[in-house]
C-alpha cells in the first residue's frame, strides 16, 4: 500500500471515475493520506462525487508520473469514514484545504479504498500490481 501511496503522491493529481445513471463520471483529484491501515481520499458531501461514492462505492483511479515513464489504474470500494481524527489528519496533511473544510462542519468527507488492486505499469515493464 505504501508503493501506491508514494505513485500518487508523486503524481500530485490523479483522476477519480465514479459512476451517475449508469454514465461514467471523471475529475481530477489531489488528497491522498493513509488512516486505519488504508488509503483515503477527501471530498466534500456536498459535492456531485462524494453522492456518486455513496451510490455507487466503486471507483476507479488513475495518474500518470512522467519523469517516471509510469502509469497507476486502481479499482476499489470507496467507503465513508466516520471518524474525525481521519478528517483530522488529512486536512493536517493538506493545510490549503483548512480554507474550505474543517473536521466535524459536516462536509468534510474522508473515504477509505478498499477491496481493490492498484497496478502500477510501464511500457517496459510487467505491471506491478498490490491489494487495496
Amino acid at each position: 500500500m505504501n508503493e501506491v501511496y508514494d505513485f500518487l503522491k508523486a503524481a500530485g493529481t490523479y483522476f477519480l471515475a465514479t459512476t451517475e445513471n449508469g454514465e461514467p463520471r471523471v475529475r481530477p483529484f489531489g488528497t491522498i493520506d493513509i488512516w486505519d491501515g488504508k488509503l483515503t481520499i477527501q471530498t466534500g458531501l456536498k459535492k456531485d462525487v462524494a453522492k456518486q461514492m455513496l451510490a455507487n462505492p466503486r471507483v476507479e483511479i488513475s495518474a500518470f508520473v512522467p519523469a517516471e515513464g509510469k502509469w497507476i489504474r486502481l479499482s476499489a470500494d470507496a467507503s465513508l469514514v466516520d471518524d474525525i481524527r481521519a478528517a483530522e489528519h488529512m486536512l493536517d496533511a493538506y493545510p490549503s484545504l483548512k480554507a474550505m473544510y474543517a473536521p466535524g462542519d459536516g462536509n468534510t468527507a474522508i473515504f477509505a479504498l478498499t477491496n481493490g488492486t492498484a497496478a502500477i505499469c510501464s511500457f517496459t515493464a510487467a505491471p506491478v500490481v498490490y491489494p487495496i
